[in-house]
């Protein structure tokens, strides 16, 4: 008997050792890691991240940078050429299921003086970089391709800011359409699709969050503003979390918040805070990812000139 008590201590202390380690484990690869862009004046606006775990950032001066799973250094992955034909960078999207990292080149909106031209929404192959297609918006208009959004029929929805449009590709299609205009989409910044299937955007002027109405075919049928439960300030980036969850950017608020929709109101919920203009969000698993733009050392004449430093992804853990 005491053999048999001895032997099941030595059990209960072996499990009890494995538990602590794998505990341990887990809190190790769930630290929130931050990521330093090896880059000078970057400027991001968009972020983007995959399954594996990558981190795509696009940048004001057109280099899109890559952080491999695991590395804490995103470095330059695509580098404006004349095949290419990158610009400035604004929305960054991986659509894992058709193997594309989308992007939004538009002329550049700090340069001085501001560049002009139109946007172009550009596609390119997820695991080599090499550019499959560029999708030009019309040029009857100012444009500023801003975010980007794919439906479950593979559509693609880009978001412009400046004239209030959103854009759809749909699949095998050689031209982009237009799926919504109007005065009250003058702002539109952020897109994502919820799991209800509908489109749902931001307006970074209005500070609105909104959920697209359509028709029976499909078609546009305007907007529905939600009921908030916290005021925003000057919603930006936004990224579906499966089911009606979303994380959104706030620049001008320096914040992230998690929103959660309900019919025709949702809940927003602060996750991180302190961030120094923040335009664009991402996650892998429950961790978060927040770029800071600095675009004050853009915008402010006074500071146009000075060393904006290094820029650096904050990550953050995020609520289960």
């Amino acid at each position: 008997m005491r053999t048999n008590g001895i032997q099941n201590g030595i059990a209960l202390m072996a499990i009890a050792a494995g538990l602590l380690a794998a505990c341990a484990s887990v809190s190790t690869a769930a630290t929130p890691v931050d990521i330093t862009i090896a880059g000078t004046r970057v400027f991001p606006e968009s972020i983007a991240s995959d399954a594996a775990g990558n981190i795509y950032v696009g940048s004001n001066g057109g280099t899109i940078y890559r952080a491999e799973a695991g590395t804490d250094t995103a470095k330059p992955w695509i580098v404006p050429s004349a095949e290419n034909g990158l610009r400035s960078l604004f929305g960054v999207f991986a659509d894992e299921q058709h193997k594309v990292l989308w992007a939004c080149s538009i002329p550049n909106l700090f340069a001085q003086p501001r560049e002009t031209g139109t946007s172009v929404l550009k596609a390119f192959d997820l695991a080599t970089g090499a550019l499959k297609a560029s999708y030009e918006f019309p040029a009857d208009k100012p444009s500023a391709c801003n975010d980007i959004a794919v439906a479950a029929d593979g559509t693609v929805y880009a978001t412009e800011t400046l004239s209030g449009r959103i854009f759809a590709l749909a699949p095998g299609a050689k031209a982009l359409t237009l799926f919504a205009e109007g005065q009250d989409l003058t702002g539109v910044d952020g897109i994502a699709i919820g799991g209800d299937g509908a489109i749902y955007i931001n307006n970074v002027r209005q500070n609105l969050f909104q959920r697209v109405n359509r028709k029976a075919d499909g078609s546009y049928a305007g907007l529905t503003t939600l009921t908030l439960s916290d005021k925003l300030n000057g919603p930006d980036g936004l990224r579906a979390m499966g089911g009606n969850r979303f994380l959104q950017a706030e620049g001008p608020g320096g914040r992230v918040a998690l929103i959660e929709v309900n019919g025709d109101s949702a809940t927003v919920t602060p996750v991180k805070t302190g961030l120094e203009s923040s335009p664009g969000v991402a996650f892998v698993g429950d961790v978060g990812y927040a770029i800071e733009g600095k675009s004050s050392y853009m915008m402010d004449p006074a500071l146009r000139d000075k060393d904006p430093g290094v820029f650096v992804v904050r990550a953050f853990p995020l609520p289960r």
